[in-house]
């Protein structure tokens, strides 16, 4: 028998990183399966404090809701996609999107730094964003520099704007 006729392996095998979307809380069902399947996975999780009526529960969630990363050859994306609570490949221009070793390293090693990590909003300078909290809340503006989170606020009727910094936690993209 020929190597890649009937076993499903390919002679020139390359493995990379993917990100996989899961069905919503299925992260770690979908990342268990896989396990169990041989494929070399990551969840990167975070913990959180969860308030019950008579309690506080210490608890970990995914840091990228309904999303995991998968190493597999994506020419054998069949055992992947027929997971329990595995919704797609993430993919650009119909083409699964690698994700580089770099990256997946970069997670890993800010998760074990010990310090607290949360998710928070994909921003980039130039981007329209919306304050939530505070007494800016309400408010529309463009985010100037991250460093700082400066936002422009800009009254059109007089062509003029006004730079303010703010909390990052108080601000969200606006996608339009």
């Amino acid at each position: 028998m020929e190597i890649g006729q009937d076993t499903g392996e390919f002679p020139d095998s390359q493995c990379s990183w993917y990100a996989i979307r899961t069905r919503s809380n299925y992260e770690k069902i979908a990342a268990r399966v896989l396990e169990a399947r041989g494929f070399e996975h990551y969840l990167p999780l975070y913990g959180v404090r969860k308030r019950w009526s008579d309690r506080v529960v210490e608890t970990k969630i995914p840091l990228f809701a309904g999303y995991l990363f998968c190493k597999f050859d994506v020419r054998r994306r069949w055992p992947i996609l027929s997971t329990p609570g595995v919704a797609s490949i993430v993919s650009y221009a119909g083409k699964p999107a690698t994700i580089s070793d770099l990256e997946i390293e970069a997670i890993q090693t800010v998760l074990s730094c010990g310090r607290r990590v949360e998710p928070c909003p994909y921003l980039v300078e130039g981007q329209l964003i919306q304050v939530n909290r505070g007494p800016l809340k309400g408010l529309q503006g463009i985010l100037i520099k991250k460093l700082n989170y400066r936002i422009v606020i800009s009254i059109q009727m007089l062509r003029r704007s006004l730079a303010v910094e703010i909390d990052p936690d108080c601000i969200t993209p606006v996608w339009v």
